[in-house]
């Protein structure tokens, strides 16, 4: 491998790229729009058009694509050549600022959630110049919005930009008022840590659930799982290294800041994580990175799980979006300093994400709802599904300072007493680490824990950035009418504190105590996708999303629309291939088996004298256990015949929750106790050993 320095963006029309290659006007121009967000001019669309169409074919590019992520939750992008006829019967490669700025893919084909009818196919893509086109196989892909003939959005960027603006509007407010008239925006920066599973593609082959819904709906426990805790942080095994190695060098080659790899918790498991950037291309970087880790596995003969729970028994995979504000002259407003009791800006802001997360956490829970996470959030690996924060001793005891009107007597750093005498002295962290906390503060930044690892970084950061934008407003609304500002501004933060603390938990979110805690304080409990995304159409949300320009009324009833026809798809596929697997793996298996099993009994019994108990015994659990399966799959077909009765989306989904997906856990109770008593010859799948440690 060349060295990073010298690959690292090698494929992205950067700033480097851009400033050797426009001429300095155009060049000028194009950064106020990247940094400040002014508009583009045309003419200026079409010199940088022509300049990246150069470089692009430079790098052997024949093609670009307007690259946008739809609201299926994967990218898409539909390829145009650069040729262009000319009158000598030849052709000229040509790529002009209309092309750049604007595309019209079909519309109709991808989930609107009945803003658009099929019939009504024109939509349009818009270049987002803040984050730099790239080449990907061959092809230019300039990152773009997507948007409906009517205006509507109809991807996830889109919404995500508009609340990347709305906070910075509001923050910009509230740093006026400290006396920041430099502070001309705010960017909020994101690191999304990315968990994952590798298993071997000859063994995945054989698994028709893994094929079709990227999990396990049948297995039996292995002997050894995670119980040992020798995986995490263990030596990486070569083929494993050879991956990451391949992954990090096609990631670094698009200015992707791929920075930590090592084993997760789980056999098999792994992360990758990266270092912040701005928002919306943290998205678009972290989009790219789970399609790379699906690309670069399969040249290594394995295959990337990106499902939130692949494997029961196990722990399941998740994002870790570490979130935090920035402002344009490089503040970091999440940064409490050397004395936070006294960094009045600090804790404003601070109260600010407080108070959202504790009026909004029905939209943070919303925002990680997926059929997925659902196996996952509240499970001894993974936050619970219950919102609170986790703000660590010095930041806890300094709000109930202020609360109860005392001093707070800061502490001094203290030493790490560890005993050995050659080892470095360090200072000790003022705050521990919560991995139980949906949302926890970790120094400069908060860790919002709760996302699935197959899902994109967007929703998450549209909702929490709004909630905070809407929080900063209504600071800034009653502190510019103030006349004692130092004084009505610790009033607020006093009120807010006393208001809301509610959501503050520093314990143990995993123990049973916490359930009941939690509804003393009247937090809320959507344990289900169903449940949860019932909420996101109550008034408060809705006038939030509006007020702020991020969603309409429209869009976010299409949002509501296509999340619960998502998991009621997710769902059905899940249940049909359940109904599959069992008629033609899993019935015909322990008919077989327990035919051999009688006809043993039968030898035995016609020779007389011949011990038969255990084949005897045997015969009779394999039989019960078929029995008892093709009862269970006849009472899943049922329950899937049953969902033809109804019709609105939300109704359906609960149906499929409460119904449905409670057959497909007796089913596969039944099929995976089968399992424990079938020789490993006779069972037609590969078990969970076979798959957890197909990777040698």
């Amino acid at each position: 491998m060349d060295s990073v320095t010298s690959i690292f963006g090698e494929n992205v029309f950067n700033e480097t790229v851009m400033k050797a290659r426009l001429p300095k006007e155009t060049f000028k121009q194009l950064m106020k729009t990247i940094e400040d967000g002014e508009k583009l001019a045309p003419t200026v669309a079409n010199v940088v058009a022509n300049a990246m169409k150069d470089w692009a074919i430079e790098k052997g590019a024949t093609h670009f694509t307007h690259w946008f992520q739809p609201l299926t939750g994967t990218t898409a992008e539909k390829h145009d050549s650069f040729i262009t006829p000319s009158s000598e019967g030849k052709v000229i490669m040509e790529f002009s600022g209309k092309e750049l700025v604007q595309g019209e893919p079909d519309a109709s084909s991808f989930p609107s959630g009945g803003i658009r009818a099929t019939f009504e196919a024109r939509g349009y893509t818009a270049w987002d110049p803040t984050s730099y086109a790239f080449i990907k196989d061959g092809v230019l892909c300039i990152p773009t919005a997507f948007c409906s003939y009517t205006g509507e959005a109809l991807d996830k960027k889109t919404p995500l930009l508009r609340s990347m603006q709305a906070i910075s509007k509001q923050a910009v407010r509230v740093l006026h008022l400290f006396g920041n008239p430099d502070v001309t925006s705010v960017k909020t920066t994101v690191g999304p840590e990315q968990e994952y599973f590798l298993v071997d593609k000859a063994v995945w082959e054989k698994r028709e659930d893994l094929i079709f819904t990227g999990r396990t709906l049948f297995g039996a426990k292995s002997p050894k799982g995670q119980e040992l805790e020798d995986h995490y942080f263990g030596m990486i095994k070569p083929r494993v290294q050879a991956f990451m190695k391949d992954l990090n060098e096609e990631l670094w080659k698009l200015g992707i800041l791929a920075k930590t790899e090592h084993n997760e918790v789980a056999p098999a498991q792994h992360e990758l994580a990266p270092i912040f950037t701005t928002t919306n291309i943290a998205c678009d970087h972290n989009q790219l990175t789970m399609e790379l880790m699906k690309k670069v596995a399969a040249k290594h003969g394995m295959v990337c799980l990106l499902h939130e729970k692949p494997f029961a028994g196990v722990n399941g995979s998740g994002k870790h979006n570490n979130w935090s504000i920035s402002t344009n002259t490089g503040k970091n407003l999440l940064d409490p300093g050397a004395t936070p009791e006294s960094n009045a800006q600090f804790l404003l802001f601070l109260c600010a994400v407080i108070k959202a997360v504790d009026e909004y956490q029905d939209l943070l829970r919303i925002s990680v709802a997926s059929a997925g996470n659902d196996h996952r959030l509240g499970a001894n690996e993974a936050p619970p599904a219950i919102v609170s924060m986790f703000l660590g001793d010095e930041l806890s005891e300094i709000l109930d300072c202020l609360e109860q009107g005392k001093p707070y007597g800061s502490h001094e750093k203290e030493k790490m007493q560890i005993g050995v005498t050659v080892l470095p002295d360090f200072n000790k962290d003022t705050t521990d680490r919560n991995r139980t906390s949906p949302f926890a503060f970790t120094g400069n930044k908060f860790e919002f824990r709760m996302l699935g690892s197959s899902e994109s970084v967007a929703c998450a950061n549209v909702f929490l950035n709004t909630a905070v934008a809407e929080e900063l407003a209504q600071f800034a609304d009653e502190l510019e009418k103030s006349s004692d500002f130092k004084g009505d501004l610790h009033k607020l933060i006093l009120k807010t504190i006393k208001e809301h603390k509610r959501i503050i938990f520093n314990g143990n979110g995993y123990d049973d105590s916490w359930v009941k805690e939690a509804e003393k304080r009247g937090l809320l409990n959507l344990k289900s996708t169903p449940e949860a995304l019932a909420k996101i159409l109550d008034e408060k949300n809705v006038k939030v999303f509006e007020k702020h320009g991020v969603y309409s009324p429209v869009e976010l009833k299409s949002r509501y629309e296509i999340h619960n026809e998502n998991y009621s798809k997710i769902i059905n596929i899940e249940a049909l291939t359940m109904i599959d697997m069992v008629k033609k793996l899993y019935l015909p298996a322990g008919a077989k088996y327990a035919k051999f099993l009688a006809d043993s009994v039968a030898v035995k019994k016609s020779i007389g004298g011949a011990d038969d108990s255990y084949e005897a015994d045997l015969l009779k659990k394999v039989s019960a256990l078929t029995g008892k399966i093709y009862s269970e799959v006849q009472k899943l077909e049922k329950a899937v015949d049953g969902v033809s009765k109804l019709s609105a989306a939300g109704e359906i989904a609960l149906y499929y929750r409460k119904e449905v997906f409670s057959v497909m856990g007796t089913l596969r109770e039944a099929v995976d106790e089968l399992e424990g008593f079938l020789p490993s010859s006779e069972w037609p799948v590969p078990s969970y050993g076979e798959l957890l440690y197909s990777v040698k």
